[in-house]
């Protein structure tokens, strides 16, 4: 799957997978399918969330050492 999703790509996708779900658009043949799809991607945006904290973090660690 797709590592290179930016994270408002990724972000779009969720929605519009529970859109479908919310409308009760999904089939039970891609039920499961779009479930795995949606896990991928919230595991996705939990990582680029984190190490977007984590950097912020150094850059303001930085600030704060430099005076």
């Amino acid at each position: 799957m797709e590592q290179n999703l930016s994270y408002e790509e990724a972000l779009l996708e969720l929605r519009e997978i529970e859109a479908e779900l919310v409308n009760e658009t999904v089939t039970i043949d891609t039920l499961a399918e779009k479930i795995k799809r949606a896990s991928f991607l919230i595991q996705l945006c939990k990582t680029k969330l984190r190490a977007t904290e984590a950097e912020v973090n150094n850059i303001i660690g930085g600030l704060d050492a430099n005076g």
